[in-house]
């Protein structure tokens, strides 16, 4: 799929509540075998213990080329020299955390299943717009983004398109012509190079 021509790029997500001791190595293992696009690190836990994770990421991505973003915490991003943001709530929020990092940062934004939301994403400046959950999970909502969202949204929006949520390597291979990048988290970390192997051919 990767080496095909308009394949997507793949996008990683960290895992919620791992340790730094063990997160370190588990990214560089991944990125170094994979070619990762940008990293996310999810937004629970303590500012002190986001932290140490942002800077350890920050750390181990950049010396590979890979921009790193985080959930919600737009002043996190700022201290920790972050490439940007991922917020969660559409397009609440895009516009000021523009104006809080600049116009060089990455803003991201996951809208769900909603067009609409997309689009008001996108009109406020948003980098790329994530959609999700493209497969069946019992998270979120439980309304899934369906591969008509994904083919409309690449026929009419310039703004590239994140798929992410309950991926599998049939999903994969319906989505690699239709999104930018694919993000992958709660798929891969139970096995990380074996999972990537399957879904990332």
């Amino acid at each position: 799929m990767t080496d095909q021509p308009n394949s997507p790029q793949l996008y990683l997500i960290a895992p919620v509540g791992a340790a730094a001791s063990t997160l370190g190595p588990m990214l560089a293992q991944v990125m170094d075998r994979f070619p990762v696009a940008c990293l996310r690190i999810p937004g629970a836990g303590t500012e002190e213990e986001l932290g140490r994770i942002a800077d350890l990421a920050r750390e181990i991505a950049h010396a590979r080329d890979v921009a790193v973003v985080i959930e919600d915490h737009v002043q996190l991003a700022l201290r920790h020299g972050l490439d940007g943001v991922h917020l969660t709530n559409g397009a609440r929020g895009v516009r000021h955390a523009r104006k809080e990092l600049g116009q060089d940062a990455i803003v991201g934004t996951f809208c769900g299943a909603s067009r609409h939301d997309g689009m008001n994403a996108a009109e406020a400046g948003a980098d790329y717009v994530s959609f999700g959950p493209c497969g069946t999970t019992a998270l979120g909502q439980g309304e899934t983004a369906p591969l008509d969202l994904f083919q409309w949204w690449s026929e009419m929006i310039e703004i590239p398109v994140v798929a992410e949520g309950a991926l599998t390597p049939a999903l994969i291979g319906q989505l690699a012509p239709l999104a930018d990048f694919i993000a992958l988290g709660a798929e891969i970390w139970s096995d990380p190079a074996e999972a990537l192997a399957i879904l990332w051919r």
